[in-house]
């Protein structure tokens, strides 16, 4: 019997239909027409492929704003702007008309009740609440420790045993790995062990990969669509329920792997240890202290933040890396550069040598910052928002809003948008990122949208950079990366920006140790 795993039997010769119908009438370029019953549909459906650059086409044409159409009765309608005085009204002028509503929940149920999905007073108690524990200095003692732990006796050991099989390795494999082991150790206190020389199947990490394309195509396909497929469990929604079961399943039993840990640990002695205190605890001691209500009965609310901070710890950074390092090699000069600037925190002795770097040093680190940054500029993680207005609005740019409209903000275009960053928008330059007088630049967080805007700033971009800098620093100093030749390198159709077939590289290493 055929495979249902992606588009099934049933709707896929009826979408072809309405493709090759209208296709003659369509072009693959300018702004797409609105035909009648279908609107914009086909347009959409014969660049779901190139989805990020063809939205990035759409608001250069139409000068950074523009209303999509879709079918009649299918609740399609989108609302796309990278206009920075609209995304700044959004996110922070008017943000309470502006909140992500009860659909994006729907969209997003997979995530639950967590922090991503929640809004108005349950949003702003699971903020405090992720914040103070996130600022508490036990929190980043256990993140320092975490990440210097998880380069030096992890990632360096298996690049190493890498480059002396003479083998090519999926570098975006590799820090999926490294980052799913980080954010859990630091979301939950355990290391599954992921990132090793044996390359172990990961079924959490395949899950979640396979929940983010369903979400995705839940955007682009009209709702009575996906609930009909959900209803009949076939297609993406399919893949999505199982694999939901499967993040639920794993996730519960840290938790309650954690309240049986619990019982016998006293969380005032873990803090004065060196090795801090990881999320999870800190959640369960709160919610013993003060009767919070965390839902300890069935451990939901403690599930769903679980699973919203993996995913935002995990598949952000992973990308923003793999992103990073294939820009460094269509840039070499950038690279030496890096290069350069880390030998200037090396002490004499130690030049030529493999060197393990000290996380509060890398802060001050100006142009390997930048050069972070110009890589979440072009390759956002995290490539569209999607907000929905409570009330009618008219926007700065004129545009009225409402209820029916889907606001969507696409990250990747604003990055490419030459009237925001200028003619040399596409060119990765580092340099843009340093003031005249040597210091970091700081953009406005609406014109460099990685890490949100206004009140729903993300919590974790400290822990990303701090992450992102000594897994850089490690492999930049003390390894050569070759990319493989004839890969097609391009963006997966999903709501986390990975490469689509990876990033296949050799190994060598610089320093001959």
């Amino acid at each position: 019997m055929a495979s249902t795993d992606s588009w099934d039997f049933f709707f896929l010769p009826i979408l072809c239909f309405i493709v090759l119908l209208v296709r003659c009438l369509c072009s693959n370029s300018g702004i797409p027409r609105n035909y009648p019953i279908v609107g914009m549909l086909p347009q959409l459906f014969l660049n779901v492929h190139r989805i990020h650059d063809w939205c990035t086409e759409l608001l250069t044409e139409s000068q950074c704003s523009f209303l999509f159409k879709g079918p009649w009765f299918a609740n399609m309608d989108m609302f796309l702007t990278v206009d920075p005085e609209n995304i700044h009204y959004i996110l922070s002028k008017n943000f309470s008309n502006f909140p992500k509503g009860p659909e994006f929940k729907e969209i997003f149920y997979a995530l639950g009740d967590g922090i991503f999905n929640s809004d108005s007073d349950l949003w702003k108690n699971q903020r405090k609440f992720a914040q103070a524990m996130m600022n508490h200095h036990s929190f980043y003692k256990f993140l320092l420790k975490t990440s210097r732990d998880k380069v030096e006796n992890g990632l360096i050991p298996v690049l190493k045993h890498v480059c002396e099989q003479g083998t090519t390795v999926d570098l975006q494999d590799l820090f999926q790995r490294f980052t799913f082991d980080s954010t859990c150790l630091l979301v939950t206190g355990y290391d599954p062990g992921c990132l090793s020389q044996e390359f172990p199947e990961v079924p959490f990490s395949r899950a979640l990969e396979e929940v983010e394309e369903a979400i995705f195509y839940r955007h682009v396909v009209p709702e009575s669509v996906w609930k009909l497929q959900r209803w009949l469990g076939i297609g993406e929604e399919r893949k999505m329920k199982k694999a939901k079961e499967t993040l639920d399943r794993v996730v519960l039993e840290y938790v309650q792997r954690k309240r049986t840990e619990m019982k016998k640990v006293n969380l005032k002695s873990l803090q004065k240890q060196e090795i801090g205190v990881d999320l999870l605890t800190s959640y369960m001691d709160k919610e013993k202290a003060t009767g919070a209500n965390l839902n300890s009965e069935d451990d939901n609310f403690l599930k769903d933040s679980i699973l919203n901070f993996m995913l935002a710890g995990r598949d952000t950074t992973s990308s923003a890396l793999t992103w990073f390092f294939w820009l460094l090699s269509n840039n070499p000069k950038a690279e030496t550069r890096i290069r350069q600037e880390l030998q200037s925190i090396i002490p004499g002795d130690e030049f030529g040598k493999w060197y393990k770097f000290d996380i509060q040093k890398l802060s001050k680190l100006v142009y390997l910052h930048g050069a972070l940054c110009e890589a979440l500029r072009l390759f956002p993680p995290v490539p569209f928002q999607h907000k929905t207005p409570l009330t009618p609005d008219v926007l700065p740019s004129g545009h009225r809003v409402d209820p029916k409209t889907k606001i969507m903000f696409s990250l990747y275009a604003l990055g490419r948008m030459k009237s925001v960053w200028g003619e040399d928008c596409l060119e990765f330059m580092p340099e843009r990122w340093i003031s005249e007088n040597g210091g970091i630049k700081r953009e406005p967080s609406y014109k460099f949208l990685s890490f949100n805007a206004g009140p729903r700033t993300c919590l974790g971009k400290e822990v990303a950079f701090t992450q992102m800098k000594v897994a850089a620093a490690a492999i930049v100093h003390n390894f050569d990366l070759q990319v493989e030749g004839g890969q097609k390198l391009c963006p997966n159709i999903s709501i986390i920006l990975h490469m689509k077939e990876g990033l296949k590289v050799r190994v060598k290493d610089r320093l001959g140790e």
